[in-house]
């Protein structure tokens, strides 16, 4: 029941896809970035008044040659774009972007869980169950062996080789 109800959602999302213009989204993405650096600066970087050059002239000369980079591909691109002139593309199939986030979560809490606990096997087990679940792997023998060998090389190493994670 609940695998079909995955199967309907992904064949839904299989047929999403939007395609964004790869130049002009980072350029305007590195715009915003330099600028609030530039912004921050004086906030970050403390000088003194006897200095005729200061901490702060090289990283706001970095962040303003990387807005004027930045204008200029913003520039090019919304003119490509007034003149029907072909831009450089991505295009995003939505099931493969979500696949792609159900990943990292897996990862990201595996080391949540990890730096938690302080217990890598906690980690690893979670990371071996979940993926084995992501790939719907049906067999329990598949779940026993995964399971049995975390514990068992997190054994070697932490009692064996006295390694601490």
């Amino acid at each position: 029941m609940q695998e079909k109800k995955l199967d309907q959602i992904a064949s839904r999302l299989k047929e999403k896809q939007f395609t964004i213009p790869t130049d002009l989204v980072g350029a305007i993405l590195f715009f915003a970035l330099g600028a609030f650096l530039f912004l921050i600066m004086p906030e970050q970087v403390s000088v003194s008044e006897s200095d005729v050059v200061n901490g702060r002239v090289f990283p706001r000369l970095l962040f303003l040659l990387m807005m004027i980079c930045s204008l200029i591909l913003i520039i090019q691109n919304v003119s490509k774009l007034l003149r029907k002139e072909p831009v450089q593309t991505y295009t995003f199939h939505l099931l493969t972007e979500i696949k792609a986030l159900l990943i990292l979560g897996i990862l990201i809490m595996t080391y949540l869980i990890c730096k938690v606990t302080d217990l890598f096997v906690l980690g690893a087990v979670f990371c071996a169950v979940s993926f084995l679940l992501y790939f719907r792997c049906r067999k329990k023998s598949y779940y026993v062996i995964t399971l049995g060998l975390a514990v068992m090389i997190w054994a070697v190493f932490c009692f064996g080789l006295n390694v601490k994670f």
